[in-house]
């Protein structure tokens, strides 16, 4: 896995802080980062379903669980 560097600005009292309780930037950032990343594909995800569910609401049911069939037995 290759890295790369990211660097933020943070005021003094807080790296004060980091120092006296020994906290470790690297771990922090990364996993607020990958917190973060998840929250937004998230949110995407369910904005692309509800736009689908739009474009879908007026097939029927049945006609949605045949469809489904098929492509099952197609498989």
């Amino acid at each position: 896995m290759k890295y790369v560097t990211v660097s933020a600005k943070i005021p003094r009292e807080l790296k004060e802080l980091m120092d006296k309780y020994g906290v470790k930037p690297g771990p922090v950032i990364r996993e607020a980062l990958e917190r973060e990343i998840r929250r937004r594909i998230l949110e995407e995800a369910e904005k692309l379903a509800r736009e689908l569910s739009k474009k879908v609401s007026h097939i029927p049911d049945e006609e949605i669980a045949r469809i489904i069939r098929e492509d099952r037995e197609a498989r």
